[in-house]
């Protein structure tokens, strides 16, 4: 049980975070959100509520680099531990603003855990990414996979594990790292659910603009790979199975003061055509799609290997690609969404 344990939550109001906070509560920790709703929204906080049944969700609009406002939260709050999500997160934009994102991702994380240590909280669960591994031609990564981020977005989580492997050392933090795949999907509520801000780089929420009329195809980049269709292929997994790993995670550093460092996802790989042939025929709509050239950098398969997830935390993925599929599409069909 949570034990009514306040657990601080940055990045909360954002997409994975909101429904992190939805599985805390339900396993019985108070979150406390800390958001500078850079890619978020403030009607998420009531959302979460209403999911929940909650009559109090602290929020703070606040970026982590804020160290002196980070740490009056900890005194009011005196957490349990930390799950870290706040950081930018477009690889495309990365690219071209390379020095946004080292400044949010790097400087966000070091201001987290000097405060960490300054107020004595040790337990963090930190948001990282499968884009640290470097590229294979096999596509499935275990843990133990070489390292080789190839964008600076890759390269931020990265580093953030470095400095967080270096924190562990020294005995000041217990740290759980999960490298997470593709999140997908929303809350079964319809309440919560990814709404990005600017312009959408990932093939879910480009699926979910051309259902909602916003715009008005896919571009599926690349029909040429040796894949079964010929098109990318990823390891889709439900952001509600991601956020219910964070909650497993969480108990396993709070009940054993151990480390680890962890894949999340299912362990299966989806096609670009096999996620718009799905959505298109669980939700009765038609997804209009050209072919357009390979991204650079992009390859043709990239899994996780989650048998360790499995052994270690006894987590695992529940929810298939049709669940993932109609969940996103009763979010963006709610009105007031889109």
């Amino acid at each position: 049980m949570g034990q009514g344990y306040p657990i601080i939550v940055t990045g909360g109001a954002g997409y994975i975070g909101s429904h992190i906070c939805v599985a805390l509560i339900e396993a019985g920790f108070a979150p406390v959100i800390v958001d500078d709703l850079s890619n978020a929204h403030r009607d998420v906080v009531p959302r979460i509520k209403k999911i929940t049944g909650v009559a109090e969700l602290p929020f703070y609009e606040m970026d982590v680099r804020d160290s002196t406002g980070l740490e009056s939260i900890f005194s009011d709050h005196q957490a349990a531990a930390v799950i870290h999500l706040a950081a930018k997160k477009s690889v495309e934009e990365s690219v071209t603003d390379p020095l946004a994102y080292y400044s949010a991702n790097i400087g966000g994380l070091i201001s987290l855990l000097q405060v960490m240590k300054k107020v004595g909280v040790k337990n963090l669960v930190y948001s990282s990414s499968a884009t640290v591994y470097a590229p294979s031609s096999e596509g499935v990564y275990t843990e133990g996979a070489p390292l080789g981020p190839v964008n600076p977005y890759g390269a931020t989580k990265y580093m953030g594990e470095r400095i967080i492997g270096d924190v562990v050392a020294t005995g000041d933090i217990v740290a759980g790292i999960l490298r997470y795949f593709n999140p997908v999907g929303a809350h079964e509520s319809g309440l919560i659910g990814e709404l990005p801000k600017g312009k959408p780089n990932n093939l879910m929420p480009i699926v979910a603009q051309v259902v909602s009329g916003t715009l008005d195809r896919v571009t599926v980049f690349g029909n040429d790979y040796p894949t079964h269709d010929g098109t990318a292929v990823r390891d889709f997994v439900h952001v509600m199975d991601v956020a219910e790993a964070h909650v497993v995670a969480l108990r396993k550093i709070l009940a054993e003061q151990s480390g680890f460092t962890l894949n999340i996802g299912t362990g299966r790989g989806l096609s670009v055509l096999d996620i718009i042939s799905t959505y298109a025929r669980e939700n009765d709509v038609n997804i209009p799609y050209v072919f357009g050239p390979r991204r650079a950098g992009d390859v043709a398969h990239v899994c996780a290997d989650v048998a360790q997830a499995r052994e270690f935390l006894g987590w695992e993925a529940v929810r298939d690609v049709a669940e993932m599929c109609r969940d996103l599409h009763r979010w963006i069909t709610k009105p007031g969404t889109m």
